[in-house]
């Protein structure tokens, strides 16, 4: 049988880049309840997502700066959903 390696979709900015690397390599989750992403805090998880940035950079982007991006993402993404933390039992 014929197998193909299936293609990434293209990514069209470099956060949507570095967010779907991060999902890719475990590092980031959606609330299932609100679809905010979450940092899993698997440092693993982080090591992988840094080195597909540095051995695969999106075309016309530097390995520098494609690390760069998955760290922007990182920062800013907490281990808690904001919506989820508000919800009052």
């Amino acid at each position: 049988m014929l197998m193909t390696k299936q293609r990434r979709p293209a990514i069209r900015t470099r956060r949507g880049w570095a967010i779907s690397v991060l999902q890719e390599a475990g590092a980031i989750r959606e609330c299932d309840a609100h679809g905010w992403m979450l940092d899993r805090a698997d440092p693993h998880a982080r090591d992988r997502a840094f080195d597909t940035a540095r051995r695969d950079p999106p075309q016309g982007m530097s390995a520098h700066d494609a690390v760069g991006a998955v760290g922007e993402v990182l920062d800013g993404i907490g281990d808690t959903c904001l919506e989820c933390s508000q919800q009052v039992d």
